[in-house]
């Protein structure tokens, strides 16, 4: 599986999808193809990745011999680097361009006395080993509500992981990253307080035993129901009701609240190693790229809307109906290219 630039829940959300494994499957294919497509059109991956990669030396760039150009592989950060075999010490190479990640080229400090090749052949005759793609931004989300071993892959995690992420989301516990490819209902330990909920759309406080247990933008399963938390004061909850296509419904007090807290994992992932995890270890959630999320919403979103009208969305009507031809996602996809694209260097002939 490879990692995705939005998640599940927030095409749900634009779409007040209702909950269906035949909808989630439909979702997830649009979004695999839509991060696929961003990939292609700025001709780069943005997710981080751990491993080595190989280079020839000398190629058939004709460049200067200490310089190597990493061309699709951005370098986020150096762990190592051999040629022929032999060591070279990071401190003497330097990575370029000096604004920062990604970086696109390394060079030889020709201060000192590192050279590339050496080798038997120029074939695959540096190796370079470290953290790959655009950049490593991470924001902190939340913790485990569990141990977990090297194996496992089912997680539980906090109130405010489960707010955060979503199926399609890159996780890093300690050094290992996770794939998250499904969410299912956790026993949060509390019920519905005071005198329950009606069935109005203006019922919107739930009463619970502690309301440092919930995260503002969690949502909760009371019997058939959603509601997604819009504010926690003190022991209250500020919701909406009827969320994510459910039935708004009357709950008596003691009713047993649910919430997405159990997640389905893939261990390992992008070059990692599974390891053990302890009680409250910290879940770091990467972030892509604001423009490139947001480009891969719309063209899911599009995808989506298109296949339910068998690819024949129009607008207007009678002699005005004309095909919906997605002006505004053009004009997107030019601003990600512009912003994000890996653009042609000229080379020498």
């Amino acid at each position: 599986m490879q990692p995705v630039y939005a998640t599940r829940e927030e095409i749900k959300a634009e779409l007040d999808v209702r909950e269906t494994a035949r909808s989630n499957a439909r979702i997830d294919r649009a979004l695999d193809d839509a991060s696929r497509a961003v990939e292609a059109l700025c001709h780069r991956t943005f997710y981080p990745w751990q491993g080595e990669r190989r280079f020839d030396w000398p190629d058939s760039q004709y460049r200067p011999s200490w310089r190597i150009w990493l061309d699709d592989h951005g370098l986020i950060s150096l762990t190592s680097i051999t040629s022929g075999g032999v060591a070279i010490d990071p401190d003497d190479v330097v990575l370029y361009p000096n604004g920062g990640t990604p970086y696109t080229r390394i060079e030889t400090n020709l201060g000192t006395s590192a050279t590339w090749g050496g080798g038997g052949t120029h074939q695959q005759d540096v190796t370079i080993t470290g953290l790959w793609g655009y950049r490593n931004d991470e924001t902190p989300a939340g913790s485990l509500a569990e141990a977990l071993d090297d194996t496992e892959t089912g997680v539980d995690v906090d109130a405010e992981t489960s707010a955060t992420v979503g199926v399609g989301s890159l996780l890093r516990i300690d050094n290992e990253r996770l794939l998250v490819t499904g969410r299912t209902q956790l026993d949060t330990g509390q019920t519905v307080g005071g005198a329950g909920l009606t069935a109005i759309n203006n019922s919107v406080t739930v009463t619970v035993q502690d309301g440092a247990g919930f995260a503002a933008g969690e949502v909760l399963l009371i019997d058939g129901e959603r509601l997604r938390i819009d504010d926690v004061a003190g022991d209250t909850l500020v919701v909406t009701r009827a969320w994510d296509g459910s039935t708004i419904a009357a709950h008596t007090a003691g009713a047993v609240i649910y919430a997405p807290r159990a997640l389905t994992v893939q261990r390992a992932a992008l070059g990692t190693t599974a390891a053990a995890h302890t009680l409250g270890a910290a879940v770091h959630l990467f972030v892509p790229p604001g423009p490139v999320r947001q480009y891969v919403v719309a063209e899911a979103l599009t995808s989506l809307l298109q296949g339910r009208s068998g690819y024949a969305r129009t607008a207007g009507s009678g002699e005005s109906e004309r095909e919906a031809t997605g002006t505004g996602l053009r004009a997107l996809r030019d601003r990600v290219y512009a912003s994000h694209g890996r653009h042609a260097r000229m080379r020498g002939v």
